[in-house]
């Protein structure tokens, strides 16, 4: 995508008026439902696979973000390899990534042109916000007008905890300076002609919350997303989101102020509860999305689940990881690699014929049998006869991170398949084919036991708190009635044992990563205090806690003390890829 790839201005957007607020938001189908921006991980492909659970109709409610891009990086004309790893709107980013291997030399060339490719097509990738990360309004104006022609806005981000961001000055790390939180957007509000929204942090008090969402507001954000965390809660300090805060600023700011919720989302029953607890106009979600990208889908009806929606005898359910997996794979093939996706066979359901699976697969072979494993490890990632070539592909960069973090339940038990998978380089897809078939075959099996014994091959003993629970039998301040695994999973404060177990499925079924609360953090040793917050926090336990929101005991959460116990995730400007424990919406 060089530096003509993006033309400078908004030349698809400059024909068209500029609306504001809930008039922009209504224009855009009045999403409900929204996959946050995440670090190299909220790009083309996952965003489409996150629409393919959903009717053309549900897709009308679904707004995306792509990852934040660095505003300084992006709108460098001298140096435009940063835009072309990131972002792929026209058929000129696809020039770059020809290959000079010879097994791709038949390959026909690709005319350099402006015809819309992947990020903001408007035939499969709307609507579409594309969010920077800035410190310099001159920086932030410039990124912005590259990006406004291919997508419905522009966001900032003002939410980033990460080091990183401490370190660059963007971000949560820009809350103390207001002044200059208004002139990014503002500047943007006054020229650019697609809208500017923000996406922030709480502070420590409702008021001052209030006071900055009012600053952004009349600096001309047409939207403001809230995260209910402020920014010390990061990694093992993230802790609950407080969604009273988000109530708190529907309840006074201005009546049409457009406002997403975000924090505390993990399945899709908790979407209508943000919604409802809150206010908010949508809610947004990042970790539960990466662990369920068909979280924001309807369970079928009972009897209608298919072949990719599994419900157990309990009748809990949710999709198969080898489905998500195979849709994931498919999108690869069809959208990034322009080919047709190779022939499948039907995923298997109990009553198909077993006798494929009585067959080792040629990858297991070679784990069970192989030569030495260095040997192996080159052999294995070799197999198709050249190791892979480089890539910067964003969509093949993230693929490995996003099925690590899909298949965390199901590696934990089937360490091969995690394996397997941590030698494929970025886009091998021949390789990344062999783990989806040893996923297939182990989510194969898997649902054939659970038959054979009636669900006792998955039953688990019951987890034990590891911290004091003293106020786990307390009840709603509002009396509200909760029943079943909802009721501890919301109103106890103490330990996320509760959640967990609302949100337990067998290991073949896609499900999200619930982290520890702070205290289990502590009690367990990953997370490290100095003397003066243990003594607080020991005070605090021994007193009990005493302070009531909506429903909830609030704790302070103790400070980072900036020990390595504490770890942030390597993050650089310039390199694309995660690690998994990356914390990956600001």
């Amino acid at each position: 995508m060089g530096s003509s790839a993006l033309p400078s201005g908004d030349a698809t957007t400059m024909g068209k008026p500029k609306l504001h607020g809930r008039a922009f938001y209504k224009s855009i189908g009045s999403p409900k439902f929204i996959v946050a921006p995440m670090v190299d991980q909220s790009e083309f492909a996952w965003r489409m696979l996150t629409r393919s659970f959903l009717t053309p109709s549900e897709n009308k409610k679904v707004l995306a973000y792509t990852p934040m891009f660095h505003a300084r990086l992006f709108q460098e004309a001298d140096n435009p390899k940063y835009r072309d790893s990131h972002f792929q709107a026209t058929n000129a980013s696809r020039a770059p990534k020809r290959s000079k291997s010879p097994n791709r030399a038949n390959e026909p060339e690709i005319a350099s042109d402006s015809t819309p490719w992947l990020d903001g097509n408007p035939s499969f990738d709307r609507p579409l916000f594309v969010q920077f990360c800035a410190n310099d309004p001159t920086h932030l104006l410039a990124a912005a007008q590259l990006a406004a022609p291919y997508c419905d806005a522009i966001d900032l981000n003002l939410g980033c905890p990460q080091g990183i961001a401490k370190k660059g000055h963007y971000g949560a790390f820009l809350q103390e300076d207001q002044e200059l939180v208004y002139n990014l957007i503002n500047n943007l509000h006054k020229n650019l002609s697609v809208p500017i929204t923000a996406k922030i942090r709480i502070l420590e008090t409702k008021e001052d919350t209030l006071q900055y969402a009012k600053n952004v507001l009349d600096a001309g954000a047409s939207i403001i997303t809230v995260h209910g965390r402020r920014r010390e809660q990061k990694g093992h300090l993230t802790g609950v989101a407080d969604w009273s805060y988000i109530r708190f600023l529907r309840e006074n700011l201005p009546k049409d102020t457009v406002i997403f919720a975000n924090g505390n989302v993990l399945q899709h029953e908790d979407l209508e509860r943000c919604l409802e607890a809150t206010g908010a106009d949508a809610v947004m979600t990042a970790e539960g999305n990466l662990s369920d990208p068909a979280l924001f889908s309807k369970a079928p009806a009972e009897g209608e689940e298919g072949r990719e929606y599994w419900r157990g005898l309990d009748g809990k359910g949710g999709f198969r990881v080898d489905a998500v997996f195979r849709r994931y794979m498919d999108i690869i093939h069809k959208y990034v690699l322009q080919h047709d996706p190779p022939t499948r066979k039907p995923l298997f359901v109990v009553g198909d014929d077993e006798s494929w699976l009585r067959k080792k697969s040629q990858a297991e072979a070679d784990e069970e049998e192989g030569p030495a494993r260095k040997k192996r490890k080159k052999d294995f990632a070799g197999k198709q006869g050249n190791k892979p070539e480089r890539t910067s592909d964003p969509n093949l960069l993230a693929m490995r991170p996003h099925l690590f973090h899909l298949l965390r339940h199901f590696i934990s038990r089937h360490t091969d398949v995690r394996d397997a998978l941590a030698r494929c380089h970025a886009g091998d897809i021949a390789t990344m084919e062999t783990v989806l078939e040893m996923v297939e075959r182990r989510v194969a099996e898997g649902i054939i036991e659970y038959n054979k014994t009636q669900g006792k091959s998955v039953e688990e003993p019951e987890i034990k708190a590891s911290v004091p629970t003293a106020t786990r039998d307390s009840k709603p301040a509002d009396d509200t009635k909760v029943e079943g695994d909802e009721a501890d999973t919301i109103y106890d404060p103490e330990s996320s044992v509760a959640t967990v177990k609302a949100c337990k499925r067998p290991w073949w079924v896609a499900q999200p990563i619930v982290r520890p609360l702070p205290k289990e953090a502590l009690a367990k040793g990953a997370l490290s205090l100095s003397k003066k917050e243990k003594k607080k926090l020991v005070a605090k336990m021994e007193n009990g806690p005493t302070n009531q929101i909506g429903g909830k005991v609030k704790d302070e959460l103790p400070r980072d003390d900036g020990k390595e116990s504490v770890k942030e995730p390597i993050m650089s400007e310039k390199a694309n890829g995660v690690t998994t424990e990356e914390l990956v919406c600001g």
